[in-house]
């Protein structure tokens, strides 16, 4: 070991000498050119990864954290380092390696990227992290209660305020809240009412009746926004979770409901920024929700908006409330998330498109003169860049600077119900894309501010998923769909953006022997970075995809 750690090679071995001359011998002196000139002196115990940390640390009970003793360089005297010792941006390395990448509560992906301490499976273990050192004891915390699930019922609420009471310091440490209201409880439970609904289930003696009753604990908005406005004064995302039951009751706004009509205010929570309803038709079916919650949320920016199942009374209520004046920067409304293709328009949707045209509804929330990030999932048409164009008083002003749409199918006129179908397969959608795909690109020539644009068709059962249609504009430069038609739009509306790339076919076609047509596409696994759109009427002629 002390050859090893010696940079200057000893060389050969003298012989030994006399110990009556040992007095008389003077050791040679080191060259000045040589580095190094006295060995540095280092510790040469050797430790063993399976021993027990025992050895090494003092575990006394004056220092919880431990301290780990090391020899002074030089001196020879012990050094006791701590684990606090450490600077503050290797603790955190070391807990983001454990609990997940955790962004800043203002990000714009927080929402997404909220942690995983929440969902951790191991989430017991975590917490017991805090007891390794004072220093970790808030780093820790500040991860397990950044974003917190609770059951939006009253007894529920009580039993938080009781725990937060005796654990103040733990109130600002809360970024996100997650309030969920049942839909339903067990016949068994002492708050189950008589009028009992009955569900067949399935049982290892057969066929037997499981019984359920509508939830009466739940509280109300009131009470929520209340509880988080009174115990949390740091919270920034609010989720709410209406339910997905089919025919779920629908959450009471108020504590107390009145028969008259009387000037009531809901509780104000300031902190908030960012609202995401889940199984919104639960939580807002009228204009009045939608004005009762957002009187609730003054400094609300953000708003994500989905829906469990599609039906018309979606559309009509959503049409009302977004030509409502809005102080939004980002809306996110998801109204169909099934990600199916269909074989002609559902009924419900021809009951909406009887009383009014949603795109141009859409249009109206596009065009407010705050907003800067639109995502939609849903039904939509050429109508809805026309209107938008149309309704920006103007354009140089506007401050809309993304657009990103998920189509279920394109509304239009049809002759015969076949003919308003979605899917790779049906021209007759393969055009309706395109033509909203110019309608968007003819937008960005008026609304400069635009940098990102998706519009995108996803098709779970398509036989094929890397031929879905999709546009994207981003810095600049292009990729999915394309023609004749949309390059010389683009050419004129954004003459600096171009394709990467513009492939002529999807692949090699082959001939079989029982008269079959395949083809080979010629990006198996990786993403299609061209897609030419008159390359879809062979799909359409009865050719498949190998």
């Amino acid at each position: 070991m002390s050859t090893a750690s010696n940079p200057v090679s000893p060389g050969t071995p003298s012989p030994p000498l006399d110990p009556v001359r040992m007095q008389d011998f003077i050791p040679p002196t080191r060259p000045s050119s040589t580095p190094f000139p006295h060995p540095e002196p280092r510790n040469t115990e050797l430790r063993c990864i399976s021993c027990p940390a025992s050895r090494f640390l003092n575990t006394d009970a004056a220092d919880p954290a431990g301290l780990l003793t090391l020899p002074s360089p030089g001196t020879g005297a012990s050094t006791r380092l701590s684990l606090n010792d450490l600077p503050a941006e290797i603790h955190e390395c070391i807990l983001d390696h454990l609990f997940g990448f955790r962004v800043s509560a203002t990000s714009k992906s927080s929402v997404t990227r909220w942690g995983t301490a929440l969902r951790h499976p191991r989430r017991k273990e975590l917490s017991e992290l805090s007891l390794v050192s004072g220093a970790w004891r808030v780093l820790v915390q500040e991860r397990l209660y950044r974003h917190i699930k609770l059951k939006a019922s009253v007894e529920s609420l009580h039993a938080a305020l009781d725990y937060l009471a005796t654990r103040p310091h733990l109130r600002s440490y809360v970024k996100h809240i997650e309030l969920w209201f049942p839909v339903f409880q067990p016949k068994c439970s002492p708050l189950a009412l008589s009028n009992a609904n009955t569900l067949p289930t399935v049982t290892p003696d057969g066929l037997t009746s499981a019984s359920y009753v509508l939830p009466v604990d739940n509280c109300s908005l009131e009470e929520a926004f209340h509880f988080v406005a009174e115990a949390l004064p740091e919270v920034c995302v609010l989720t709410l979770q209406g339910g997905e039951r089919k025919k779920a009751p629908k959450v009471r706004h108020w504590a107390r409901e009145s028969r008259r009509k009387e000037a009531r205010a809901m509780p104000t929570v300031r902190s908030v920024r960012t609202l995401i309803c889940k199984g919104q038709w639960n939580l807002i079916r009228w204009e009045e929700d939608f004005e009762t919650i957002m009187s609730a949320l003054p400094n609300l920016k953000e708003w994500h908006a989905s829906y469990s199942k599609p039906k018309s009374k979606s559309y009509l209520s959503m049409a009302d409330i977004l030509v409502k004046p809005m102080r939004l920067t980002s809306l996110d409304l998801c109204i169909e998330g099934d990600y199916r293709r269909e074989l002609s328009f559902p009924s419900y949707f021809i009951k909406v498109s009887s009383r009014l045209h949603f795109c141009s509804r859409l249009a109206v929330a596009a065009a407010s003169p705050t907003l800067e990030h639109l995502s939609y999932t849903g039904r939509v048409c050429k109508q809805f860049f026309a209107d938008l164009v149309a309704r920006q008083k103007d354009p140089r002003q506007s401050r809309l600077k993304s657009i990103d749409l998920t189509v279920k199918n394109c509304c239009r006129d049809a002759a015969h119900w076949n003919e308003s179908g979605s899917g790779i397969t049906d021209m007759s959608f393969i055009n309706a894309f395109e033509e909203l795909v110019i309608a968007g690109i003819r937008a960005l020539g008026r609304i400069k501010s635009v940098e990102h644009l998706r519009i995108r068709y996803v098709d779970l059962d398509s036989p094929f998923p890397p031929l879905n249609p999709y546009f994207l504009l981003h810095d600049g430069w292009c990729s999915g769909v394309w023609s004749d038609a949309i390059i010389a739009e683009l050419n004129r509306a954004r003459p600096n953006a171009r394709f990467g790339e513009l492939s002529e076919s999807f692949g090699e076609v082959a001939y079989r022997k029982d008269g079959r047509v395949t083809i080979n596409p010629e990006f198996p696994k990786s993403r299609a970075m061209s897609l030419k759109l008159s390359n879809y009427a062979l799909l359409s002629a009865g050719i498949a995809i190998s």
